[in-house]
């Protein structure tokens, strides 16, 4: 997350707006860590969910959220809604950054695995 954000950084004419979350059954001490570092680096910061899996997504979110000193973030536990938020909230020149599925097409939540591809969403969205 520190490399993603100061790279976009060096490129980026004005803010760098980052959309992220933690997933679940993973390692739960890097969830603090993770949002102190996305909200020191970046300008604004969407929290949401990332493959909950068996765990509860707004206790993940909590969890990210107890390392964060800063008030330049909002929670969007819907990812679908967290993303249209993130791209409307954002202005020319800003970047943005949907991290964390990557190459992923699906979200885990529970035993459930369904089609989500973050490209797609944004695609999307900004195609109106």
């Amino acid at each position: 997350m520190k490399n993603l954000i100061t790279t976009a950084r060096e490129f980026s004419p004005k803010r760098v707006m980052v959309l992220f979350g933690c997933g679940g059954n993973r390692d739960k001490t890097k969830r603090p860590i993770m949002g102190r570092i996305a909200t020191e680096l970046a300008d604004y910061v969407v929290i949401t969910s990332d493959n909950p899996r068996d765990e509860d997504p707004l206790e993940i979110i909590e969890e990210i959220k107890s390392g964060i000193n800063k008030t330049n973030f909002t929670i969007i536990p819907d990812r679908y809604t967290a993303i249209k938020h993130i791209l409307t909230f954002a202005k020319t020149g800003d970047t943005v950054l949907v991290a964390g599925k990557g190459h992923e097409d699906y979200q885990i939540i529970g035993a459930k695995r369904q089609h989500f591809d973050d490209k797609e969403i944004v695609k999307r969205i900004l195609r109106g």
